[in-house]
């Protein structure tokens, strides 16, 4: 068991509310019964004496009756004190301790495990609190386990290649050609291309470099990045259309933007068909600005919309990987456009797909 999950020593908290709760009971009782001994009884005394009875007579009066009575209410007050405290202490206690259970069985790596939601106010928001935290821990853990997953797939499908090649040469099976050795040189590159995707996203994780968002035209941006990216639209036949106002004044790292609009525009390259259409427009409204990308093609199921910006995560598994780059990309736009206050999605329907990031025009909203 890990440490901080250990029981402590000593009395629990049930105990300690039981013993407070008859504390508190005796201390009413006792001066209820000192008001009615010492006060009641003189007055008592007073009365029967003004009635023409004697002192002793008095106080044997008393005794036999309020006396009496008094120490039975007083046994029966004792009683019920201890029953409401056992009876309090238990309904603050269990969902303490069924927290108590649940956190040991996601410390063990069941992340399934939740906690009803009942009891006084406190604990149940505590409880809520509690089951928010452990879904976040269960997705943390899906994502970390389709990563490692993901990421074997991504390097296994190169290697077996690589493998297969040198065999064949190696067994005379294959000559040692110029193109054999452009396929090597193919592998070869994907695996590099996917560690420098790598390095990207743990450099992205480390914030290595932080943001310097300086005052520009998102206009001359989106102007660059298209004629970056013309010759790759042009070599698959892909009309490019564009519109937006005739300024875009923002704050963005000049970089980060780069980056967000390159990987962008080479998502949308590589998943339109050959005389397919990709446009880019920009709209911005007193609280950000709005750049979008949307392309003809085979659109995203509904079920696949929520996870495109996951690390590795692909729409169509069966693919050929090369087509499909290394599934990063989205993730390192999502990253880096959440890290100035920005936002990310993806809309498909109809054979067209639109994928967007927005900025805040506030710069105290993007610090």
């Amino acid at each position: 068991m890990p440490r901080a999950l250990r029981p402590t020593s000593g009395h629990g908290i049930a105990f300690r509310i039981t013993v407070v709760a008859i504390a508190a009971s005796a201390v009413a009782v006792a001066i209820l019964a000192a008001g009615v001994l010492v006060v009641g009884g003189d007055t008592f005394a007073r009365l029967m004496i003004a009635a023409g009875d004697t002192a002793e007579k008095a106080h044997e009066m008393f005794d036999q009756s309020v006396t009496g009575v008094l120490l039975v209410a007083v046994a029966i007050a004792i009683v019920a004190s201890v029953a409401l405290g056992v009876i309090l202490a238990r309904r603050i206690v269990r969902p303490l301790h069924e927290m108590g259970e649940a956190a040991r069985r996601i410390a063990a790596g069941d992340y399934e495990a939740r906690v009803p939601i009942r009891g006084p106010a406190e604990i149940t928001g505590l409880a809520a609190s509690f089951n928010v935290m452990a879904q976040g821990l269960e997705e943390q853990d899906r994502l970390r386990r389709d990563l490692v997953a993901n990421a074997a797939h991504e390097l296994r499908t190169p290697l077996t290649n690589l493998e297969g090649y040198l065999e064949a040469l190696r067994d005379g099976v294959m000559e040692a050609d110029r193109s054999t050795y452009e396929s090597l040189l193919e592998e070869a590159e994907r695996l590099v291309r996917l560690a420098r995707s790598l390095d990207d996203l743990a450099e992205g994780d480390r914030a290595a470099r932080p943001a310097r968002p300086v005052d520009l035209d998102l206009v001359s941006v989106l102007s660059s990045a298209i004629e970056l990216a013309r010759p790759a639209f042009e070599a698959k036949r892909i009309a490019l259309d564009h519109h937006w106002p005739t300024t875009l004044p923002a704050r963005a790292d000049p970089d980060h933007l780069a980056q967000v609009l390159a990987n962008l525009l080479q998502n949308a390259v590589r998943y339109t068909p050959p005389g397919g259409s990709v446009t880019i427009s920009a709209e911005t409204d007193a609280q950000s600005i709005r750049v979008s990308i949307t392309n003809t093609g085979d659109g995203i199921p509904a079920a696949d919309l929520a996870r495109v910006f996951e690390r590795f995560y692909r729409v169509e598994k069966s693919r050929d990987r090369a087509l499909g780059g290394a599934g990063i990309g989205l993730a390192i736009v999502k990253q880096l456009v959440e890290a100035r206050g920005g936002r990310v999605g993806a809309e498909s329907s109809a054979g067209r797909t639109r994928f967007w990031f927005s900025l805040p025009t506030d710069p105290s909203q993007s610090a």
